[in-house]
């Protein structure tokens, strides 16, 4: 049965045949990592690859058209390490298996990918709400959506349920039988669907720690870790239940196995709604019959709406939403996605925690500086406390400016140990010589950035569809100066923060030439520019 119940335009029974040059091409590109169980450095693969690339690949072409999988390919080595420093080596639980694959079969398994995922767009197949492993998709464009709809959800007078899904080694336990049934139903058919028949069975792996060395062990479920098909089989195996929610009319976003939902409901209506409560157990029959497993005991819960809004709903009776046996009840915050949030959106609990952050390293960057360079202070810097001030900082858009400040407060500081600046120096000279945006640009710039990329089909299809370019009936010399329209919100602190209403309101308020950059690379250099002296008066 084909997931998105519209007619294959076309079905994928052969694969394409690679070229030396394909092939070459992947090699370079790949990142120079080896494997214990290839027998030659990658390093050495590269150096010699006018040699090598010829039986590469005639290996890969062999192997796609008799459509069966070398088994020294499907070989893992599994090395574990702890997944939290301090954590107790002598309990299992606390290991993490890292699986490493030759470094061929990644180079066959590049090529398949890219013709499963041609197929893929060509027959519109994909989840529109997952943003998982998909080029323009990304962790932000995800929240952007999600906090999109709660926001204007709260405008409107509305309370919101959040539930962030969790799921119990969700890659490790799909079963085999049921993903060849998946991609037989999107159109995989022939010598294409062999392969893949090849590919899942009869892999084995074993595990390496220091110089011991296990036997070797079958693996009969889950997609291979490690592996370049993994996330987009993974995907692809989670595609029904996308139609399961839709049927609900219930809202959701999907990032890997990371599955939010979230419905919202008048404050008088009962909480959580009767839908809200088949659907869950829809998903965890469903799940079950796909042998995922729903941790209810994991599963987090949010309450989201205005002030007045949330103040209401504490008249009824305390909400209890049950799930596999275990009762979740609503936290005052949660984790989406690496992202803190609260009942109200005011991401104050997620500046916090970036603050507390962001010190401790600058803390123990300022005990090093005098045995770095200033070259390598930076880079220390950008590693651990700038990636975090500017991580999903689209989300920052329309905060107060005193909780804007708390991250200023941390450039300041970053840059003062960066040029060994003293703190009772002015903090604009060193902003300038380092030719940094301050915080409140650098959210300007990345809302931007994310409505160019939606206006020229850069972005995923949900953030597209939030912009709207502005029409008249009359020819107006307003028509040619690529303005968008502006939605209509009720309350600044909710709805006029959306991305739908922040963005264009933002993009209408620059300059002409800038939007309508060419290419991307022009729009951020150009865009840069204009804030730099905005915000330097230079």
């Amino acid at each position: 049965m084909i997931t998105s119940g519209q007619p294959l335009i076309s079905s994928l029974s052969d694969f394409t045949l690679v070229t030396e040059q394909t092939v070459s091409e992947l090699i370079r590109k790949a990142k120079t990592t080896t494997c214990q169980l290839d027998p030659l450095p990658t390093s050495l693969v590269k150096a010699c690859l006018p040699s090598i690339s010829p039986m590469i690949t005639n290996i890969i072409n062999s192997s796609l058209t008799t459509g069966t999988v070398p088994l020294t390919l499907k070989l893992a080595a599994i090395t574990p390490i702890l997944k939290k420093p301090g954590a107790d080596p002598s309990d299992l639980n606390h290991y993490r298996p890292i699986s490493n694959l030759p470094f061929i079969s990644k180079t066959l398994e590049r090529v398949v990918a890219a013709q499963l995922q041609s197929h893929l767009d060509i027959n519109n197949l994909h989840e529109p709400f997952q943003s998982g492993f998909r080029p323009k998709h990304s962790t932000e464009t995800a929240l952007v959506k999600i906090t999109n709809d709660l926001l204007l959800a709260a405008d409107s007078g509305l309370l919101t349920i959040l539930i962030l899904l969790d799921l119990s080694a969700a890659f490790d336990t799909i079963s085999h039988p049921l993903l060849l049934d998946r991609l037989a139903g999107i159109g995989i058919t022939g010598a294409a669907l062999s392969w893949f028949t090849s590919y899942l069975t009869g892999r084995q792996q074993f595990v390496q720690l220091s110089n011991h060395k296990s036997g070797c062990s079958g693996v009969s479920l889950g997609v291979p870790q490690g592996s370049v098909l993994g996330p987009l089989l993974f995907t692809t195996y989670l595609l029904p239940l996308g139609t399961l929610l839709r049927h609900h009319g219930v809202h959701f976003h999907c990032y890997a196995d990371d599955t939010q939902v979230y419905i919202s409901t008048k404050p008088t209506a009962a909480i959580p709604p009767t839908s809200l409560i088949t659907c869950l157990e829809e998903i965890r029959s469903w799940m079950s019959r796909n042998f995922l497993k729903l941790n209810g005991n994991k599963t987090e819960a949010l309450l989201i709406g205005s002030k007045s809004t949330l103040t209401k709903s504490q008249h009824t009776p305390a909400p209890l939403i049950i799930i596999d046996g275990f009762p979740v009840p609503f936290s005052s915050k949660v984790k989406s996605l690496g992202v803190i949030l609260d009942n109200t959106l005011s991401f104050a609990p997620h500046i916090h925690n970036i603050t507390r952050t962001a010190f401790f390293h600058l803390r123990n960057i300022a005990r090093l500086r005098p045995s770095l360079t200033q070259s390598s202070t930076e880079i220390l810097v950008h590693s651990f406390v700038t990636s975090r001030i500017d991580y999903c900082n689209a989300l920052l858009t329309g905060l107060p400016t005193k909780l804007i400040n708390r991250l200023q407060i941390i450039q300041n500081s970053a840059a003062r140990i960066i040029t060994r600046t003293k703190s009772s120096d002015h903090i604009t000279p060193v902003l300038i010589q380092l030719h940094w945006l301050p915080v409140h640009y650098r959210i300007q710039y990345k809302t931007l950035l994310l409505t160019y990329k939606a206006l020229h089909n850069l972005a995923p299809s949900y953030l597209c569809d939030l912009l709207q370019e502005y029409t008249t009936s009359r020819s107006l010399r307003s028509t040619s100066a690529g303005l968008l329209c502006i939605p209509t919100s009720r309350l600044t602190t909710m709805g006029a923060r959306s991305f739908s209403c922040s963005a264009p309101r933002l993009w209408n308020s620059h300059p002409p030439h800038i939007k309508q950059s060419d290419t991307i690379t022009t729009f951020k250099s150009q865009l840069k520019t204009h804030l730099f002296k905005l915000a330097h008066n230079v």
